[in-house]
């Protein structure tokens, strides 16, 4: 199968694509940093030499750059899966943050995964089968100090989930919005994890990993991961 993932180089992505390597798939990754996901598919391909990975570099916060990277996409085949995974974390409350935060976190979290999806369910649609992950975050579901713009694209992703599942089920292509609490990443970076506070990466793959797998008249709709002593 063709995996997209997007934000492939590092953090959940480069789980999420860790994990469907181990299974084989043709990969077809992208990141902004040419450098690390350049690194991330030597990784991968060294590690895993039955699953053809490839990559694309593109700031998906850039409409025209989302365009290329979904037509390179279609050259190499219709995609099975597509993770909407790229992502960015500007801290900050609603009314102190940064100018124009909520504007860069809108384009990164929700707007490239609106003009992928776009671009790419089409072949999708005659193929009549498919599945879309989308990784919101808890910041999705409640309001948290600190979050502000973010907060507010990551729910207009959850958003656009919903309305995805609506209009894709006639057309056998499934959707699942995918919530993650704490993750260690580089959101989290210098953060001492020796007590096992947050989650790892790999927590949140294998869960997309194993939705992906159901029967083609079942689908996970939501999936809500906390750390076992909730959300910090």
């Amino acid at each position: 199968m063709n995996i997209v993932i997007t934000g492939a180089s590092k953090g959940i992505g480069r789980a999420i694509a860790e994990a469907f390597a181990t299974e084989g798939h043709t990969l077809l990754l992208c990141a902004r940093n040419e450098e690390t996901l350049t690194s991330t598919v030597g990784d991968l391909s060294k590690r895993f030499p039955h699953s053809n990975v490839q990559c694309f570099v593109a700031d998906l916060s850039v409409k025209e750059e989302v365009y290329a990277f979904a037509q390179w996409c279609l050259q190499q085949g219709v995609p099975e899966a597509i993770i909407n995974n790229a992502g960015q974390y500007l801290p900050g409350n609603l009314l102190n943050e940064a100018e124009g935060s909520l504007e860069k976190m809108i384009d990164t979290n929700l707007m490239s995964a609106y003009h992928l999806v776009r671009k790419l369910v089409p072949v999708m649609k005659d193929k009549k089968r498919g599945h879309i992950f989308n990784i919101c975050s808890v910041a999705s579901l409640h309001a948290y100090e600190g979050g502000g713009g973010y907060s507010v694209s990551k729910f207009a992703l959850n958003g656009f989930s919903q309305n995805l599942r609506h209009e894709l089920k006639a057309f056998g292509i499934k959707v699942t919005a995918v919530f993650p609490g704490a993750v260690l990443t580089d959101s989290w970076a210098g953060f001492d994890n020796s007590d096992q506070r947050i989650m790892e990466a790999s927590d949140i793959a294998s869960m997309i990993v194993a939705a992906s797998k159901l029967s083609v008249q079942a689908v996970v709709e939501e999936i809500i991961v906390r750390p076992q002593l909730g959300d910090l």
